[in-house]
């Protein structure tokens, strides 16, 4: 292979990398060595064991974004304040590397008020505008962490950050609905959930309750549970979130399946949504990071 550079998107959990030729994806790999299971030396030993096979004699660029920017990272990448662009100034060069590797971090962006930061989705944001010239309107990135964009005049204006997806996996995995929460799904539980919290989100701990209350009572279907967990959650989400995305132009940036039950939810409120696949739009991003590299010394 003719590898170019190198692409890492490092987040908590997981590291993803491809070897690259311009744009072109010619391989790519994983691991579970995500910036929270390291400490500073091992961020190097942890990349060079996925990427060793495609370096060659010259030195190859490696463009990361992601939790590997944080504090506890290889390198702190400092934050850069809105509004902004997504990506405005150039990567954060990781000292001392290996010498077939140049490494370069991309730095997140942050909000003084109300106060929010992100690392990560800065990039895929960047990915996204770089194919739609003059774009306004409203980025959703569902996640574990989904965040709300403004977008204007090609910069992040505004962001919000919800913790519905970490919420979820708690009350599932840890609380007492753990008990009658599973697995499956059912689409007219989750609309009506959705709508229930949205034009009720007062009501949220008291429906959380119920779930447990309907299978004790009546034995409610652990999928339906499920759907109905999601749906309270996620009509709470929208109902914050009702400033930013009522009447806007929307997109969704995220994996399939999570993106695909944020377009439900959104699309039953009437509202137009485009999905996007945030692989691409990584990529995409780390690929305009990389322009910037060569202002990087």
């Amino acid at each position: 292979m003719s590898v170019d550079w190198i692409a890492a998107d490092w987040g908590t959990s997981h590291l993803r990398v491809w070897a690259m030729q311009g744009e072109k994806i010619l391989d790519q790999a994983e691991s579970d060595n995500g910036m929270g299971r390291l400490r500073k030396t091992e961020f190097q030993p942890a990349l060079l064991e996925l990427i060793e096979d495609w370096l060659g004699g010259t030195t190859t660029d490696v463009v990361a974004c992601g939790m590997v920017g944080a504090r506890q990272g290889w390198v702190e990448a400092p934050y850069s304040t809105v509004p902004v662009a997504p990506l405005p100034s150039a990567p954060i060069r990781v000292p001392d590397t290996d010498p077939r590797i140049r490494t370069f971090v991309v730095p997140g962006l942050k909000q003084n008020a109300p106060p929010d930061v992100m690392r990560g989705e800065e990039t895929q944001i960047a990915g996204f505008l770089a194919g739609r010239q003059n774009w306004d309107g409203v980025l959703c990135l569902p996640g574990t962490h989904t965040k709300w964009v403004q977008i204007s005049a090609d910069e992040v204006v505004s962001f919000r950050t919800f913790m519905t997806g970490e919420l979820f996996e708690l009350l599932r995995g840890q609380s007492v609905l753990r008990h009658s929460v599973g697995e499956g799904w059912d689409d007219v539980a989750f609309a009506e959930a959705v709508t229930d919290t949205l034009s009720k989100p007062e009501q949220l701990a008291a429906r959380l309750f119920g779930l447990r209350a309907a299978d004790l009572l009546r034995g409610e279907d652990p999928g339906v549970a499920r759907a109905h967990l999601s749906g309270f959650l996620i009509g709470a989400e929208l109902a914050a979130t009702r400033p930013y995305w009522l009447g806007q132009q929307i997109a969704i940036i995220g994996a399939e399946g999570i993106a695909k039950v944020y377009e439900s939810a959104l699309k039953q409120q009437g509202a137009l949504v485009e999905t996007v696949n945030a692989t691409q739009s990584t990529l995409a991003g780390l690929f305009q990071a990389r322009m910037l590299t060569r202002q990087t010394v």
